[in-house]
């Protein structure tokens, strides 16, 4: 007899233990949910790009506006409004709306690029636009108004603004505002003082 209580008392436990085990992997699974849901709902204020900014544009509060967004644990990776220092540039092209990382600002006394203004002798693609990358193509001025074969200027520039139709010497043009590297302006404006005839080729990826 006292073998089959103690046998009952024993499944009795075993059970009562099962539920409470059950009941606790209920209430941290509901936690654990509760946790996730919490966290997705919590936004946090970052900077985004108001327009869209070139590398080596000099970036204010002016260009930048604050949005509040989740982002989790890539929270610190994004520039926060507190963080925003003075005199920084953009090291790449930042696309309007686009969230700022850090890496995208730095001070202006590191940068390596500058701006410079040619006339694009031919029709601009229309692909062209601010912040597209693209090759600057040259052909030297010869005698009589004729050109010679053109030559890669600069390899890597970024148009900063597209301005109107004009006319240069005569020539129908498109005038550009370009960033290119400090180290392809003296090649640039020896083109522009030699009156050679410029062209802008988009660079394709890949």
């Amino acid at each position: 007899m006292s073998s089959n209580v103690s046998a009952r008392r024993g499944r009795a436990f075993w059970a009562d233990a099962r539920f409470f085990v059950g009941i606790a992997l209920v209430v941290a699974s509901v936690a654990g949910v509760w946790t996730i849901v919490a966290s997705a709902r919590t936004t946090v204020p970052v900077l985004a790009a108001s327009r869209t900014l070139v590398a080596g544009e000099a970036v204010s509060s002016a260009e930048l506006e604050v949005v509040q967004v989740s982002l989790g644990a890539a929270g610190p990776s994004y520039l926060a409004p507190g963080a925003l220092g003075p005199e920084l540039v953009a090291t790449r092209t930042i696309g309007a709306g686009e969230l700022v990382p850090r890496g995208a600002l730095a001070p202006a006394s590191s940068s390596r690029a500058t701006s410079v203004v040619v006339t694009s002798a031919s029709e601009l693609p229309t692909s062209v636009q601010i912040g597209t990358v693209v090759e600057l193509w040259a052909a030297p001025r010869l005698e009589r108004g004729e050109y010679g074969v053109p030559e890669i200027i600069v390899a890597d520039a970024v148009v900063r603004a597209v301005g109107e139709k004009t006319s240069v010497m005569g020539r129908p043009g498109v005038s550009l505002e370009l960033v290119i590297a400090r180290s392809d302006i003296a090649a640039t404006l020896g083109a522009v003082a030699a009156d050679w005839s410029f062209s802008v080729v988009p660079v394709v990826a890949g």
